[in-house]
């Protein structure tokens, strides 16, 4: 059975946006990363770090990513009263359809 390498990075990417899978696909890669036994092992000189690269870049790239959503999310927080004082602010998107 073939798998196209995007459809592995959905899953990955999947699995580690999961907060009940998040930490154990975190540690499950730094295992992976320090463990000597690989896809392709290290001892070949281009080949072996490959693997590896990915799933840092990947590893590092997807961490990034929750750290700013959840910096965001936690540096724009809306309270109830100030929305509720805001109702000038609300925004209404209005499909227009043509009668002719």
């Amino acid at each position: 059975m073939k798998f196209p390498l995007q459809s592995l990075y959905g899953l990955y990417r999947n699995a580690i946006r999961n907060p009940r899978y998040r930490w154990w696909m975190i540690l499950g890669t730094l295992v992976y990363l320090l463990s000597p036994l690989d896809i392709s092992p290290d001892v070949l000189p281009i080949v072996g770090e490959i693997d590896d690269f990915v799933l840092v870049t990947m590893l590092m790239t997807e961490v990034s990513q929750l750290v700013i959503e959840k910096l965001k999310s936690r540096s724009s927080p809306v309270s109830v009263t100030e929305a509720s004082n805001s109702p000038a602010e609300t925004t209404i998107e209005v499909k227009a359809v043509s009668l002719d």
